[in-house]
């Protein structure tokens, strides 16, 4: 029995350390595991990144914005560098402009890209004058071969853009320009920058602190603040020289609201002139000012344009083709003539009409026609009452005066006597808020004159590329003007001229320079686009 016993004690002992040791070996290896680094979710949007710069001798903060494509895949992606806005940090894409949102909303008509969001401070995104390595060397020269080195992106200057608003926006100007090697791509919205007259006349503590530490000349004033450096970054100073080829091959979206304080101005006119210098570029203008409501509106259009641009395909000088609708059936369209001028014109009732009591509003379409007048003038009668019929469009009564180009003008006499014929002969409004003229090319120059000359009968005037004939003061606070142009379009200088007037002279106003040139269609989109604003005046 103690033999037994002992036999017992021995089997025991081997068995609890085994046990033991078991025990020791399952420790260490969940130890081993507990160690190891799961791995990291895949994260698009990646923020605090910094790096030192030698340039600058000090952190440069970033974010970037993966394309949802990249966890997944072994592609290169373009890369579009976005700039911020005075006062703004790396964040203000993100926070402000709803990067990620816009970019998946948009992503059926844009390519993937990855987006970086450098750090700005005050530097207009340029050297300061007597620093040759400051800032614009850091971007071009640490930022872009860092981000190059660290994501699978395509390192030519067509597959990099540059986007940027205000103080960013003359960043996404000037970096391809001086950098072509390196960006081919800008998309500049709200470019916060100065024509000459604007240096000139600019407040000396404004002066002193935003602009002579960027481009020298502290304290100066008059002609004395056009320093070299200020020349040979300013393009209302290089572009005067005819031999001036820095603009050329660039791939260049300039946008801008109609409200911005002087900016809109300052934009115009570079608009102006890269036009008389034949520098190809688009340029955009809606109602807006200098906030984020506006620039999230560019995206849409912004993005479709650098895809173009990095896809190496030439961006379409016309619009889309308008959405008309039905085709409105003939026997709506009734005709006559004002007898005394001989002036044809077409109108068409709304559906309502004879089921109604209602006084309507009126809408009298001056409407310059090229070829086939027949078509041109159901398309776009179709088109308005269509949107009426959508309730996009109070119901009003249609008027309509085909022209030619060779058209003879028509006086304001002959629009006052159509007035009177149609208060006698049909229900309409009586109040000149309600009445609307609207016109292009000379039917625009026609309509202008006309709405001048009937400050009491007409309450909004549309201006569709009209062939004004400057100078001309409009006085009349109580009407409402609309200007619209296509940015290929022969008649901007003109039309800037007059909404320039029209702000001078507090008189309401919208400006919208769009993507076109002077067709039918782009009158069509044109007018599709204007009856927010005309349901707006006569509801």
């Amino acid at each position: 029995m103690l033999i037994n016993r002992k036999i017992y004690l021995f089997i025991w002992m081997a068995l609890l350390g085994v046990a033991v040791m078991t025990s020791l070996f399952s420790c260490t290896e969940k130890e081993d595991i507990i160690k190891e680094d799961p791995p990291k979710p895949f994260e698009r949007l990646i923020k605090e990144q910094k790096f030192r710069s030698t340039a600058m001798s000090y952190d440069i903060n970033y974010q970037v914005l993966l394309p949802a494509e990249y966890e997944n895949s072994t592609d290169s992606f373009p890369v579009v560098y976005l700039l911020h806005g005075l006062g703004d940090d790396e964040t203000a894409w993100t926070i402000g402009g709803l990067l990620q949102y816009y970019v998946d909303l948009y992503a059926a008509t844009s390519v993937p890209m990855i987006y970086v969001m450098p750090e700005g401070f005050n530097s207009y995104y340029v050297n300061r004058y007597n620093k040759p390595k400051n800032y614009m060397h850091m971007f071009a020269h640490e930022l872009v071969p860092l981000i190059d080195s660290l994501y699978r992106t395509k390192r030519s200057a067509s597959q990099r853009a540059v986007m940027g608003y205000s103080m960013g926006g003359y960043g996404a100007f000037i970096l391809p320009v001086k950098n072509p090697e390196i960006f081919k791509t800008g998309v500049v919205l709200s470019m916060s920058f100065r024509t000459n007259e604007q240096y000139l006349s600019e407040p000396q503590n404004v002066y002193d602190y935003q602009w002579s530490p960027i481009f020298g000349g502290g304290g100066a004033t008059g002609q004395a603040r056009f320093t070299e450096y200020f020349k040979q970054h300013s393009p209302f100073q290089f572009l005067l020289n005819p031999a001036d080829q820095s603009l050329q091959g660039l791939n260049l979206l300039f946008d801008c609201g109609d409200d911005e304080e002087s900016l809109s101005f300052t934009n115009n006119e570079l608009h102006q002139m890269l036009n008389d210098r034949n520098i190809a570029h688009e340029y955009r203008m809606r109602s807006g000012g200098h906030e984020w409501s506006y620039w999230r509106k560019s995206y849409y259009e912004a993005l479709k344009f650098i895809s173009y641009a990095v896809q190496q395909i030439p961006y379409p000088d016309q619009s889309d083709p308008v959405e008309i609708g039905t085709i409105i059936a003939d026997n709506k369209i009734l005709q006559d003539t004002l007898a005394n001028y001989q002036l044809n014109y077409r109108l068409v009732l709304p559906d309502n009409y004879l089921s109604t009591t209602n006084n309507y509003p009126v809408l009298i379409i001056l409407h310059q026609m090229e070829n086939d007048m027949n078509t041109a003038s159901k398309n776009m009668l179709s088109l308005l009452v269509n949107q009426m019929n959508a309730n996009k469009l109070s119901q009003s009564i249609l008027v309509e005066i085909p022209l030619s180009a060779s058209s003879a003008s028509i006086p304001s006499s002959a629009i006052e006597a159509l007035i009177a014929e149609l208060k006698t002969d049909f229900r309409v409004a009586n109040d000149s808020k309600k009445w609307v003229l609207l016109g292009n090319g000379n039917g625009g120059k026609m309509a202008y004159n006309c709405g001048q000359s009937l400050p009491t009968s007409i309450g909004t005037c549309l201006l569709f590329d009209a062939n004004l004939l400057s100078p001309f003061n409009p006085q009349n606070q109580n009407q409402k003007y609309y200007l619209d142009i296509c940015d290929k379009g022969a008649n901007y200088q003109v039309n800037n001229q007059l909404y320039s007037k029209l702000r001078e002279n507090n008189i309401p106003y919208e400006y919208r320079i769009r993507q076109g040139t002077t067709t039918e269609n782009d009158f069509l989109k044109g007018v599709y686009e204007s009856v927010p604003f005309i349901h707006q005046q006569i509801h």
